[in-house]
Protein backbone atom coordinates (compact mmCIF):
# COMPACT_ATOMS: atom_id res chain seq x y z
CA UNK A 1 0.00 0.00 0.00
CA UNK A 2 1.33 3.56 -0.73
CA UNK A 3 -0.33 6.30 1.35
CA UNK A 4 1.26 10.20 -0.10
CA UNK A 5 0.94 12.99 1.61
CA UNK A 6 0.93 16.37 -0.22
CA UNK A 7 2.18 19.00 1.99
CA UNK A 8 5.06 16.63 3.44
CA UNK A 9 6.71 19.40 4.63
CA UNK A 10 4.60 20.15 7.27
CA UNK A 11 5.44 20.09 10.85
CA UNK A 12 2.48 18.43 11.42
CA UNK A 13 3.68 15.45 9.82
CA UNK A 14 5.85 14.12 12.19
CA UNK A 15 2.53 13.03 14.01
CA UNK A 16 0.68 11.76 11.14
CA UNK A 17 3.99 9.40 10.60
CA UNK A 18 3.17 8.52 14.68
CA UNK A 19 -0.26 7.80 13.12
CA UNK A 20 1.17 5.25 10.44
CA UNK A 21 3.17 3.50 13.09
CA UNK A 22 1.08 3.25 15.65
CA UNK A 23 -1.30 1.52 13.31
CA UNK A 24 1.11 -0.85 11.09
CA UNK A 25 -0.53 -4.34 12.27
CA UNK A 26 -3.70 -3.59 10.50
CA UNK A 27 -2.90 -0.91 7.70
CA UNK A 28 0.07 -2.95 5.45
CA UNK A 29 1.48 0.16 4.31
CA UNK A 30 4.52 -0.53 2.12
CA UNK A 31 5.10 3.32 1.16
CA UNK A 32 4.99 6.34 2.29
CA UNK A 33 5.69 9.36 0.17
CA UNK A 34 5.86 12.77 1.15
CA UNK A 35 5.41 15.74 -1.12
CA UNK A 36 6.50 18.75 -1.16
CA UNK A 37 7.44 21.94 -3.21
CA UNK A 38 9.89 23.46 -1.03
CA UNK A 39 13.07 21.43 -1.13
CA UNK A 40 15.37 22.44 1.87
CA UNK A 41 11.49 22.21 4.23
CA UNK A 42 10.97 18.36 2.84
CA UNK A 43 14.61 17.52 3.36
CA UNK A 44 14.83 18.38 7.47
CA UNK A 45 10.74 17.23 8.07
CA UNK A 46 11.44 14.30 6.19
CA UNK A 47 14.91 13.38 7.10
CA UNK A 48 13.25 13.72 10.44
CA UNK A 49 10.47 11.19 9.41
CA UNK A 50 12.89 8.70 7.95
CA UNK A 51 14.34 8.63 11.11
CA UNK A 52 11.32 7.72 13.02
CA UNK A 53 10.40 4.88 11.08
CA UNK A 54 13.91 3.29 10.91
CA UNK A 55 13.98 3.39 15.06
CA UNK A 56 10.45 1.34 14.53
CA UNK A 57 12.75 -1.22 12.42
CA UNK A 58 11.36 0.58 9.41
CA UNK A 59 8.08 -0.93 8.63
CA UNK A 60 7.74 1.11 5.66
CA UNK A 61 9.93 3.24 3.38
CA UNK A 62 9.42 6.51 3.53
CA UNK A 63 10.16 8.43 0.13
CA UNK A 64 10.85 12.11 -0.61
CA UNK A 65 9.55 13.82 -3.99
CA UNK A 66 9.11 17.26 -4.94
CA UNK A 67 7.13 15.84 -8.10
CA UNK A 68 3.78 15.85 -7.68
CA UNK A 69 2.47 13.62 -10.07
CA UNK A 70 5.34 10.80 -9.11
CA UNK A 71 4.16 10.98 -5.66
CA UNK A 72 0.31 10.48 -6.81
CA UNK A 73 1.19 7.70 -9.02
CA UNK A 74 -0.50 4.38 -7.44
CA UNK A 75 -1.00 5.67 -4.57
CA UNK A 76 -4.41 3.85 -2.70
CA UNK A 77 -4.39 7.33 -0.41
CA UNK A 78 -3.53 11.09 -0.76
CA UNK A 79 -4.01 13.10 1.64
CA UNK A 80 -3.60 17.06 1.51
CA UNK A 81 -2.50 18.89 4.18
CA UNK A 82 -0.99 22.39 2.12
CA UNK A 83 -0.68 25.92 2.29
CA UNK A 84 -0.16 27.93 -0.84
CA UNK A 85 1.60 30.67 0.09
CA UNK A 86 2.67 29.40 3.36
CA UNK A 87 2.43 31.42 6.55
CA UNK A 88 3.44 34.51 4.71
CA UNK A 89 0.22 33.97 3.05
CA UNK A 90 -1.32 33.54 5.99
CA UNK A 91 -0.50 36.79 7.59
CA UNK A 92 -1.73 38.36 4.91
CA UNK A 93 -5.03 36.80 5.28
CA UNK A 94 -5.27 38.26 9.26
CA UNK A 95 -3.72 42.21 8.17
CA UNK A 96 -6.33 42.08 5.13
CA UNK A 97 -8.63 41.88 7.53
CA UNK A 98 -7.16 44.19 10.08
CA UNK A 99 -6.68 46.82 7.86
CA UNK A 100 -10.34 47.06 6.69
CA UNK A 101 -11.67 46.73 10.15
CA UNK A 102 -13.33 42.44 8.90
CA UNK A 103 -12.62 39.53 10.96
CA UNK A 104 -8.69 38.39 9.85
CA UNK A 105 -9.03 34.78 10.16
CA UNK A 106 -7.39 32.14 8.37
CA UNK A 107 -10.45 30.33 7.69
CA UNK A 108 -13.04 32.35 8.43
CA UNK A 109 -14.25 36.09 6.81
CA UNK A 110 -12.20 37.74 4.13
CA UNK A 111 -8.67 35.52 5.01
CA UNK A 112 -10.36 32.39 4.64
CA UNK A 113 -11.92 33.24 1.05
CA UNK A 114 -8.41 34.53 0.26
CA UNK A 115 -6.99 30.82 1.45
CA UNK A 116 -9.99 29.00 -0.87
CA UNK A 117 -9.08 31.59 -3.72
CA UNK A 118 -5.29 30.38 -3.94
CA UNK A 119 -6.17 26.88 -2.51
CA UNK A 120 -8.66 25.13 -4.45
CA UNK A 121 -7.28 25.44 -8.20
CA UNK A 122 -4.03 23.53 -6.81
CA UNK A 123 -6.39 20.48 -5.23
CA UNK A 124 -8.31 20.14 -7.88
CA UNK A 125 -5.17 19.68 -10.15
CA UNK A 126 -4.05 16.76 -7.34
CA UNK A 127 -7.55 15.31 -8.31
CA UNK A 128 -6.67 15.86 -11.85
CA UNK A 129 -3.21 13.62 -10.69
CA UNK A 130 -5.24 11.29 -8.85
CA UNK A 131 -7.76 10.83 -11.42
CA UNK A 132 -4.75 10.25 -14.30
CA UNK A 133 -2.38 8.22 -12.08
CA UNK A 134 -4.03 6.27 -9.20
CA UNK A 135 -7.47 5.81 -10.18
CA UNK A 136 -9.72 4.86 -7.41
CA UNK A 137 -7.52 6.63 -4.41
CA UNK A 138 -9.18 8.51 -1.99
CA UNK A 139 -8.38 11.92 -1.44
CA UNK A 140 -8.43 13.07 2.23
CA UNK A 141 -8.34 16.99 2.32
CA UNK A 142 -6.79 18.52 5.72
CA UNK A 143 -6.44 21.60 3.66
CA UNK A 144 -8.16 24.51 5.17
CA UNK A 145 -10.78 25.72 4.48
CA UNK A 146 -11.79 21.97 4.25
CA UNK A 147 -15.32 22.73 4.17
CA UNK A 148 -15.05 24.85 1.05
CA UNK A 149 -12.09 22.74 -0.70
CA UNK A 150 -14.86 20.05 -0.36
CA UNK A 151 -17.52 22.08 -1.89
CA UNK A 152 -15.43 22.31 -5.01
CA UNK A 153 -14.05 18.75 -5.50
CA UNK A 154 -17.49 17.31 -5.01
CA UNK A 155 -18.23 20.14 -8.08
CA UNK A 156 -15.42 19.96 -10.24
CA UNK A 157 -13.96 16.37 -9.23
CA UNK A 158 -16.81 14.19 -8.60
CA UNK A 159 -15.21 10.90 -9.85
CA UNK A 160 -12.32 11.30 -7.71
CA UNK A 161 -13.53 9.99 -4.42
CA UNK A 162 -13.09 12.35 -1.44
CA UNK A 163 -13.64 13.50 1.97
CA UNK A 164 -12.74 16.74 4.13
CA UNK A 165 -11.47 16.69 7.64
CA UNK A 166 -11.04 18.49 10.52
CA UNK A 167 -10.10 17.76 14.21
CA UNK A 168 -12.69 20.08 15.77
CA UNK A 169 -15.14 17.40 15.68
CA UNK A 170 -12.59 14.80 17.22
CA UNK A 171 -11.32 17.23 19.66
CA UNK A 172 -14.81 17.79 21.03
CA UNK A 173 -15.82 14.24 21.68
CA UNK A 174 -12.42 13.93 23.36
CA UNK A 175 -13.35 16.75 25.73
CA UNK A 176 -16.11 15.54 26.50
CA UNK A 177 -15.00 11.82 27.31
CA UNK A 178 -13.16 13.43 29.36
CA UNK A 179 -15.29 14.82 31.11
CA UNK A 180 -17.33 11.94 31.51
CA UNK A 181 -14.16 9.97 33.02
CA UNK A 182 -13.99 12.34 35.54
CA UNK A 183 -17.28 12.09 36.54
CA UNK A 184 -17.93 8.51 36.37
CA UNK A 185 -14.30 7.21 37.27
CA UNK A 186 -13.97 4.90 34.62
CA UNK A 187 -12.19 5.34 31.20
CA UNK A 188 -14.59 5.12 28.31
CA UNK A 189 -13.00 3.65 25.03
CA UNK A 190 -14.01 6.61 22.27
CA UNK A 191 -15.22 3.90 19.37
CA UNK A 192 -18.39 3.52 22.18
CA UNK A 193 -19.29 7.23 22.01
CA UNK A 194 -20.95 8.91 19.14
CA UNK A 195 -20.98 12.61 18.66
CA UNK A 196 -24.06 14.41 17.25
CA UNK A 197 -22.49 17.55 15.20
CA UNK A 198 -23.94 19.29 12.20
CA UNK A 199 -23.28 22.47 9.97
CA UNK A 200 -21.02 23.61 8.03
CA UNK A 201 -17.28 23.33 8.38
CA UNK A 202 -15.96 25.32 11.30
CA UNK A 203 -19.39 26.15 11.38
CA UNK A 204 -20.84 23.43 13.58
CA UNK A 205 -22.95 23.14 16.62
CA UNK A 206 -23.01 19.89 19.01
CA UNK A 207 -26.36 18.89 20.24
CA UNK A 208 -25.78 14.89 21.46
CA UNK A 209 -23.60 12.36 22.60
CA UNK A 210 -24.51 8.87 23.01
CA UNK A 211 -22.24 6.39 24.53
CA UNK A 212 -23.32 2.68 23.67
CA UNK A 213 -26.39 4.24 22.13
CA UNK A 214 -27.11 5.77 25.18
CA UNK A 215 -27.93 9.75 25.35
CA UNK A 216 -26.15 11.19 27.88
CA UNK A 217 -26.41 14.90 26.65
CA UNK A 218 -28.86 15.95 29.39
CA UNK A 219 -26.05 15.20 31.79
CA UNK A 220 -23.32 16.87 29.58
CA UNK A 221 -24.88 19.95 28.56
CA UNK A 222 -25.75 21.17 32.11
CA UNK A 223 -22.36 19.81 33.19
CA UNK A 224 -20.84 22.33 30.33
CA UNK A 225 -22.71 25.21 31.45
CA UNK A 226 -21.59 25.38 35.02
CA UNK A 227 -18.29 24.85 34.29
CA UNK A 228 -18.70 28.05 32.42
CA UNK A 229 -20.15 29.78 35.26
CA UNK A 230 -17.24 29.00 37.06
CA UNK A 231 -15.05 30.78 34.56
CA UNK A 232 -13.66 34.25 35.14
CA UNK A 233 -13.73 35.28 31.62
CA UNK A 234 -16.26 32.24 30.24
CA UNK A 235 -15.74 32.08 26.50
CA UNK A 236 -19.28 31.84 25.65
CA UNK A 237 -23.01 33.70 27.40
CA UNK A 238 -24.32 31.17 29.61
CA UNK A 239 -27.78 32.44 29.16
CA UNK A 240 -27.22 31.95 25.69
CA UNK A 241 -25.67 29.21 25.17
CA UNK A 242 -28.75 27.32 27.59
CA UNK A 243 -31.44 28.91 25.08
CA UNK A 244 -29.66 27.10 22.18
CA UNK A 245 -29.23 24.27 23.81
CA UNK A 246 -26.05 23.39 22.44
CA UNK A 247 -22.41 23.64 22.22
CA UNK A 248 -21.33 25.71 19.29
CA UNK A 249 -18.02 25.42 17.83
CA UNK A 250 -15.16 28.05 18.70
CA UNK A 251 -15.18 29.00 15.75
CA UNK A 252 -18.60 30.76 15.87
CA UNK A 253 -17.08 33.00 18.24
CA UNK A 254 -16.30 35.20 15.48
CA UNK A 255 -19.82 35.51 14.62
CA UNK A 256 -21.59 35.52 17.96
CA UNK A 257 -18.96 38.08 19.27
CA UNK A 258 -17.19 39.78 16.74
CA UNK A 259 -16.73 43.38 18.52
CA UNK A 260 -14.58 41.18 20.47
CA UNK A 261 -12.87 39.76 18.04
CA UNK A 262 -12.15 42.68 15.96
CA UNK A 263 -10.82 44.62 19.17
CA UNK A 264 -8.47 41.51 20.12
CA UNK A 265 -6.95 42.43 16.39
CA UNK A 266 -5.97 45.74 17.22
CA UNK A 267 -3.63 43.96 19.73
CA UNK A 268 -1.44 42.62 16.98
CA UNK A 269 1.55 42.10 16.25
CA UNK A 270 2.07 39.00 16.58
CA UNK A 271 -1.16 37.60 15.09
CA UNK A 272 -1.56 34.09 15.14
CA UNK A 273 0.20 33.81 11.83
CA UNK A 274 3.40 34.68 13.46
CA UNK A 275 3.12 33.24 16.54
CA UNK A 276 3.06 30.11 14.14
CA UNK A 277 6.04 31.11 12.17
CA UNK A 278 8.00 31.27 15.06
CA UNK A 279 7.05 27.74 16.76
CA UNK A 280 7.32 26.21 13.49
CA UNK A 281 11.40 27.92 13.06
CA UNK A 282 12.10 26.30 16.20
CA UNK A 283 9.99 23.43 15.61
CA UNK A 284 12.25 22.78 12.06
CA UNK A 285 15.22 23.40 14.12
CA UNK A 286 14.84 20.23 16.74
CA UNK A 287 13.58 18.47 13.35
CA UNK A 288 17.03 18.75 12.20
CA UNK A 289 18.89 17.06 15.10
CA UNK A 290 20.14 14.35 13.47
CA UNK A 291 19.78 12.02 16.76
CA UNK A 292 15.78 13.08 17.10
CA UNK A 293 13.57 10.30 16.56
CA UNK A 294 10.47 11.19 18.42
CA UNK A 295 8.33 14.31 17.65
CA UNK A 296 9.20 16.83 20.22
CA UNK A 297 6.97 17.87 22.93
CA UNK A 298 6.89 21.59 21.41
CA UNK A 299 4.80 20.01 18.25
CA UNK A 300 1.87 20.11 20.93
CA UNK A 301 2.39 24.34 20.58
CA UNK A 302 1.53 24.01 16.78
CA UNK A 303 -2.12 22.89 17.62
CA UNK A 304 -3.74 20.46 15.45
CA UNK A 305 -4.64 17.96 18.74
CA UNK A 306 -5.86 14.53 17.55
CA UNK A 307 -4.96 14.82 14.03
CA UNK A 308 -3.35 11.98 13.22
CA UNK A 309 -5.77 9.86 15.25
CA UNK A 310 -8.36 11.02 13.05
CA UNK A 311 -6.51 11.01 9.92
CA UNK A 312 -5.20 7.20 10.68
CA UNK A 313 -8.69 6.02 11.68
CA UNK A 314 -10.62 7.43 8.79
CA UNK A 315 -8.04 5.59 6.11
CA UNK A 316 -7.60 2.55 8.37
CA UNK A 317 -11.60 2.29 8.98
CA UNK A 318 -11.88 2.62 4.80
CA UNK A 319 -9.33 -0.01 4.23
CA UNK A 320 -10.08 -2.39 6.45
CA UNK A 321 -14.36 -1.79 5.70
CA UNK A 322 -14.60 -0.91 9.50
CA UNK A 323 -17.91 1.16 9.06
CA UNK A 324 -16.48 3.71 11.92
CA UNK A 325 -18.41 6.62 12.73
CA UNK A 326 -16.31 9.68 11.95
CA UNK A 327 -17.14 13.61 11.49
CA UNK A 328 -16.53 15.01 8.43
CA UNK A 329 -17.52 16.95 5.30
CA UNK A 330 -18.75 15.32 2.41
CA UNK A 331 -21.72 15.63 0.46
CA UNK A 332 -25.44 15.95 2.02
CA UNK A 333 -27.26 13.48 -0.07
CA UNK A 334 -30.31 13.54 1.78
CA UNK A 335 -29.11 13.24 4.92
CA UNK A 336 -30.48 16.35 6.17
CA UNK A 337 -33.48 16.03 4.12
CA UNK A 338 -35.00 19.36 4.34
CA UNK A 339 -31.85 20.72 3.05
CA UNK A 340 -30.24 20.95 -0.35
CA UNK A 341 -28.83 17.60 -1.42
CA UNK A 342 -25.30 18.86 -3.37
CA UNK A 343 -24.23 20.77 -0.07
CA UNK A 344 -21.22 19.54 1.77
CA UNK A 345 -22.02 19.50 5.19
CA UNK A 346 -19.77 18.33 8.48
CA UNK A 347 -21.43 15.65 10.20
CA UNK A 348 -21.36 12.25 11.53
CA UNK A 349 -20.72 9.40 8.83
CA UNK A 350 -19.97 5.83 8.06
CA UNK A 351 -16.79 5.18 6.54
CA UNK A 352 -15.92 1.66 4.92
CA UNK A 353 -14.84 0.32 2.07
CA UNK A 354 -17.44 1.70 -0.18
CA UNK A 355 -17.06 5.25 0.66
CA UNK A 356 -18.80 8.03 2.97
CA UNK A 357 -22.13 7.70 3.85
CA UNK A 358 -23.42 10.72 5.91
CA UNK A 359 -25.90 9.32 9.14
CA UNK A 360 -29.26 10.54 9.17
CA UNK A 361 -29.54 13.78 11.37
CA UNK A 362 -32.41 16.26 12.06
CA UNK A 363 -31.96 20.07 10.98
CA UNK A 364 -30.49 22.70 13.05
CA UNK A 365 -32.97 25.54 14.89
CA UNK A 366 -34.26 27.90 12.15
CA UNK A 367 -31.54 30.41 13.40
CA UNK A 368 -28.84 28.49 12.83
CA UNK A 369 -29.57 27.66 9.27
CA UNK A 370 -29.88 30.95 7.83
CA UNK A 371 -26.59 31.33 9.30
CA UNK A 372 -25.40 28.00 7.61
CA UNK A 373 -27.16 29.27 4.26
CA UNK A 374 -25.87 32.48 4.22
CA UNK A 375 -22.24 31.33 4.69
CA UNK A 376 -22.89 28.31 2.16
CA UNK A 377 -23.88 30.96 -0.82
CA UNK A 378 -20.77 32.51 -0.24
CA UNK A 379 -19.34 29.11 -0.48
CA UNK A 380 -20.62 28.16 -3.96
CA UNK A 381 -20.02 32.01 -5.18
CA UNK A 382 -16.22 31.11 -3.90
CA UNK A 383 -15.98 28.01 -5.79
CA UNK A 384 -17.15 29.61 -9.05
CA UNK A 385 -14.64 32.45 -8.56
CA UNK A 386 -11.92 30.10 -7.38
CA UNK A 387 -12.48 27.97 -10.63
CA UNK A 388 -12.81 30.36 -13.14
CA UNK A 389 -10.99 33.72 -12.10
CA UNK A 390 -14.35 35.49 -12.16
CA UNK A 391 -14.48 38.76 -10.09
CA UNK A 392 -17.63 39.40 -10.41
CA UNK A 393 -18.36 36.18 -8.40
CA UNK A 394 -15.68 37.35 -5.92
CA UNK A 395 -17.19 40.50 -5.12
CA UNK A 396 -20.93 39.02 -5.32
CA UNK A 397 -18.98 36.25 -2.03
CA UNK A 398 -18.00 39.10 -0.18
CA UNK A 399 -21.04 40.62 -0.42
CA UNK A 400 -23.03 37.74 0.86
CA UNK A 401 -20.28 36.45 3.91
CA UNK A 402 -21.92 37.51 6.79
CA UNK A 403 -18.32 38.83 8.29
CA UNK A 404 -17.55 40.55 5.21
CA UNK A 405 -17.38 44.50 4.50
CA UNK A 406 -20.54 46.35 2.99
CA UNK A 407 -21.33 46.85 -0.23
CA UNK A 408 -20.09 50.09 -0.81
CA UNK A 409 -16.66 48.89 0.31
CA UNK A 410 -16.73 45.03 -1.16
CA UNK A 411 -14.49 46.67 -4.47
CA UNK A 412 -11.61 47.53 -2.30
CA UNK A 413 -11.79 44.93 -0.32
CA UNK A 414 -11.53 42.18 -3.65
CA UNK A 415 -8.67 44.93 -5.03
CA UNK A 416 -6.94 44.58 -1.89
CA UNK A 417 -7.29 40.68 -1.68
CA UNK A 418 -6.23 40.26 -5.23
CA UNK A 419 -3.40 42.74 -4.96
CA UNK A 420 -2.48 41.07 -2.27
CA UNK A 421 -2.17 37.60 -3.11
CA UNK A 422 -1.42 38.35 -7.30
CA UNK A 423 1.50 35.48 -7.14
CA UNK A 424 -0.63 33.15 -6.26
CA UNK A 425 -4.05 33.66 -7.89
CA UNK A 426 -2.77 33.41 -12.09
CA UNK A 427 -6.21 32.46 -12.18
CA UNK A 428 -7.49 36.50 -12.24
CA UNK A 429 -4.99 37.39 -14.91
Amino acid sequence: MKITVIGGGSTYTPELVNGFLARVDSLPITELWLMDIDPERLEVVGGFAQRMVRAKGEPFKVILSTVQREAVAGASYVTTQLRVGMMPARRGDEYLGLRHGLIGQETTGVGGMAKALRTIPVILNIANDIREAAPGALLANFTNPAGLVTEALTRYAPDVPSVGVCNVGITAKMKILDGLEKVTGSKIEPHRALLNTLGLNHLTWHRGFKVDDEEMWQSIFPAFLEDLKKEEHPEWDVDALATLGMIPNYYLQYFYYTEKKLKEQTQWPPSRAELVMAIEKDLLKEYADPNLTEPPADLMKRGGAYYSTLATQLINSHYNDLGEVHVVNTRNDGAVPSYPADWVLELPAIVDKAGIHPLQADPLPDSCFELISRVKRYELLTVEAAVHGDKDAMLNALIAHPLGPSADKAQAVRDDMLATNQQWLPQFK
